[in-house]
């Protein structure tokens, strides 16, 4: 009995000692040795929705700086689709005079598509001419979104910030 138990336990720590080498590798291709600096870019084109449901303006500014940063991201340069898809209360993002009109026609410029769902609009009553005339209209936010996700597209839905960290 003795002798099975000194040779299980030097199968345990062989095992141990094994995964541990395994390991190893991973954990300095994860950064841990304080060299990594991002993930790597291997792809020749990367696609990416963003989901804007909510209304008001630090949901809207959370969003639209989420977008800059990936635009300005030099791995992903000259390799990115940008897409702004808003339903639901996020449909304030294009109404006109709301402060951001310049953003989005820069945005746009820099060939983010700019979309809003026909659904949002008929079920809140809101007319075609209250939004900036530059805008795409797709009949449905969330068809957008699953066609985009099947077609591979990356999926980001920004949170609203809360006040304290405003």
């Amino acid at each position: 009995m003795k002798k099975l138990k000194t040779t299980t336990q030097k199968i345990g720590l062989t095992a141990t000692a094994a995964l541990f080498a395994a390991c190893l590798p991973l954990s300095a291709a994860a950064g841990t040795s304080g060299d990594f600096h991002g993930a790597t870019p291997e792809k020749g084109q990367y696609n990416v929705i963003f989901h804007l449901d909510t209304g008001g303006t630090p949901a809207i500014k959370k969003t639209l700086n989420n977008i800059e940063n990936i635009l300005h991201d030099p791995r992903l340069a000259g390799k990115l689709h940008v897409e702004l898809i808003a339903n639901s209360k996020g449909f304030d993002v294009y109404v006109k005079n709301n402060g951001f009109e310049e953003k989005l026609k820069h945005l746009q410029a820099q060939g983010v598509i700019l979309a809003q769902c026909a659904n949002t609009l008929k079920e809140l009553h809101i007319d075609r001419k209250d939004l900036y005339p530059f805008i795409s209209i797709v009949p449905s936010g969330m068809g957008e979104i699953t066609i985009r996700e099947a077609q591979g597209w990356a999926y980001i839905h920004p949170t609203a910030p809360h006040e304290q960290q405003l």
